[in-house]
């Protein structure tokens, strides 16, 4: 205990450091796969992992590895490794699970339904509270669970509810309207599938853009060209 004591207070220490400090890109994208492989050990029972280990688990290097955890404090000590499901929840809270979000799908499509019937939101601790769409068929019936209310409403709910998260799976004509409908009523973050580029930075809304077409394009990319040097691998 008292090992883990001392790496809390350095993680703590340097959690306040980061507001002026900010860490890298790069380094933010590595931890949800840290945090993935990690929940996979703890699922396999395993209690303590070193970074050597972790890097032949991962692909990553152990220097790597090293150098993003002391980005947050280092979670470990010299001879001793890192304790796996410390280092599981600590970077679960670096990335906002437990912060309680909450989430409304916009757009009721193919899309927008897959999504809705996953469990990888709540998995992430972020919950979905409801579902939007302009479609007068969908409006007022329920999906997974979820009921369907018009997206004229979308700013009343978002306000009354305290949502925090917009997932829009909207024609990329409707999104930046949609878009700032949640930022003018709180949302204070969009995971834009509209595939068009939104930005709402004048509104101090972290906006994800995914594109998956970008995705599939890379992946041709990667076998045309035979994958050179690694770099299509999953490492980064």
């Amino acid at each position: 205990m008292e090992r883990i004591d001392k790496v809390k207070g350095t993680f703590d220490k340097r959690m306040v450091d980061i507001e002026k400090n900010p860490v890298s890109v790069a380094v933010i994208r590595r931890l949800p796969r840290y945090h993935r492989y990690l929940g996979d050990l703890l699922r396999e029972g395993k209690l303590r992992i070193s970074s050597a280990e972790l890097s032949r688990i991962m692909g990553v290097t152990a220097s790597q590895i090293r150098q993003d955890f002391n980005c947050f404090g280092g979670f470990g000590q010299q001879g001793y490794g890192y304790n796996v499901k410390y280092l599981h929840s600590k970077i679960g809270e670096l990335l906002g699970m437990k912060e309680g979000y909450r989430a409304v799908i916009v757009g009721v499509g193919n899309l927008g339904k897959a999504l809705a019937a996953t469990h990888m939101f709540e998995r992430r601790g972020v919950n979905v509270i409801a579902l939007f769409d302009n479609d007068e068929r969908v409006i007022g019936t329920e999906f997974n669970g979820f009921s369907v209310y018009d997206v004229k409403t979308l700013g009343d709910f978002c306000r009354e509810n305290n949502i925090h998260i917009g997932v829009l799976t909207v024609p990329k004509e409707s999104a930046y309207e949609c878009a700032l409908v949640m930022a003018d009523a709180g949302v204070r973050g969009i995971w834009n599938f509209a595939n068009m580029e939104l930005s709402l930075k004048e509104k101090n809304v972290v906006v994800q853009n995914v594109h998956m077409g970008d995705s599939l394009m890379t992946l041709c990319f990667g076998m045309k060209t035979g994958g050179e040097k690694g770099i299509f691998d999953d490492q980064v």
